[in-house]
């Protein structure tokens, strides 16, 4: 049975036909929507676009008060309330559209969110936290998750950071393990402080199976050592290491790894950070009689991870093993090496340390600069965040500017200006 061609071609110009007419019939649509729009909110839009906020508000309350049912007039309009920090009038436009019959979910989920973040942006953070909570489970669970997430860092539940966290989506390859670790680090911190050193380090070496690169857990657990060995350990915790995972490292002192063994490995983790352990690691050998060995291994350290905080701590042991003459020599040489301002101001006071037999004239010229120098160095070397450039005097975990951890390179911010 031959097939019959001529019906196609009868039938092109009457689906021809219906395509026009739907084509038509979605302008119609387009344009009769556009028409119902207000004048005053295309105003809005206008002013909104030449970043006129005030006058932008004037128009969408306008384009609201003549159709009150445009729900995304309302939704402009609460952004600008809570962006201009007027968060109550924000609230009310968003609990407004909440309440209002026949919205569609995802309008209400949309208006819900929104409200969420005026009471975050209000600091009504377990309003905010229960707002979140109610959009879990939902498709708005990504954005929900991540004000959680900020949410229980502020208030510092640090047990409920760690089940969001884990709950997160790996975008762009982001497993969560680094902050994760901060916050084990983060209770672990309550509980030293608190003389549990047993929780301590059953939290620190947790921290460490989520993130092996956590150098600030294998300081904290350096610190819990060393508070055993000081007998910091109470007969109760004792008792209550029998049969607990952190048994081992709370009695690794007495089976031969001291504090100072454990800080060293934060060379193998990141040795920018040895700058970090290196006063703790010259206290405990000055404390057990051998501060020479330790004044050498912080010497190794700076000849070959060179940094200003460690030749900060480098010369403060010279000064204080070997005096000034050797204090001198070694800041003198290491300023030939990397010349750095910090360097400077250390060299100038060493010089005034070695030369007391300095004419007057001569010891005050020596001060003069030093006094200029210091105080220009104490403007300048800073910590600078990786995330959003804040600069610190000293170095945080978590930057205080943006909330990014570990943004903030163990490195004062004159070593990132000199860097070629």
């Amino acid at each position: 049975m031959e097939f019959d061609y001529w019906w196609v071609l009868a039938a092109l110009p009457i689906f021809f036909a219906v395509g026009w007419v739907a084509a038509r019939i979605d302008i119609k649509q387009l344009m009769h929507e556009s028409r119902a729009l207000p004048r005053s909110y295309f105003e809005g839009l206008n002013f909104l676009l030449n970043e006129k906020q005030d006058k932008a508000i004037e128009s969408f309350i306008e384009a609201a008060r003549v159709d009150p049912e445009t729900v995304e007039i309302h939704f402009a309009l609460g952004s600008l309330f809570r962006r201009r920090g007027e968060v109550d009038r924000a609230i009310q436009v968003h609990q407004s559209l909440i309440e209002r019959d026949g919205l569609r979910e995802d309008q209400r989920l949309h208006a819900l969110a929104e409200l969420g973040q005026d009471f975050l942006k209000a600091g009504l953070l377990d309003r905010a936290e229960s707002v979140f909570l109610k959009l879990r489970g939902t498709k708005l669970e990504d954005d929900a998750l991540n004000f959680l997430l900020e949410i229980f860092q502020q208030e510092k539940e640090w047990v409920k950071a760690i089940d969001i966290a884990k709950a997160m989506p790996a975008h762009a390859g982001h497993l969560w393990q680094k902050e994760i670790a901060q916050f084990r680090c983060e209770l672990a911190a309550v509980e030293i402080l608190n003389d549990r050193l047993a929780e301590a380090n059953s939290l620190l070496e947790m921290a460490l199976a989520d993130n092996r690169k956590c150098v600030r857990a294998t300081i904290l657990l350096g610190d819990v050592a060393a508070r055993v060995g000081a007998g910091k350990t109470t007969a109760l915790e004792t008792t209550a290491l029998q049969g607990n995972r952190a048994k081992d490292a709370l009695l690794a002192v007495a089976d031969g790894e001291t504090p100072m063994d454990i800080w060293k490995r934060v060379e193998q983790q990141n040795p920018d950070y040895l700058a970090l352990v290196a006063p703790k690691l010259m206290q405990m050998y000055t404390d057990l009689d051998r501060a020479e060995q330790g004044l050498n291994l912080l010497r190794d350290y700076l000849a070959r991870y060179p940094s200003l905080d460690m030749l900060d701590a480098v010369f403060d042991a010279e000064l204080q093993i070997s005096g000034p003459q050797a204090a001198y020599l070694m800041v003198r040489d290491e300023l030939r090496r990397n010349q750095t301002l910090l360097g400077l101001d250390k060299l100038l006071q060493a010089q005034l340390l070695v030369g007391p037999e300095t004419t007057p004239e001569r010891r005050g010229d020596l001060e003069l600069v030093k006094g200029l120098i210091h105080n220009h160095t104490r403007r300048v070397a800073r910590y600078r965040c990786d995330a959003c450039g804040f600069k610190a005097r000293q170095f945080y975990w978590r930057c205080p500017g943006c909330g990014a951890w570990e943004s903030y390179p163990p490195r004062r911010s004159e070593e990132f200006d000199i860097t070629p």
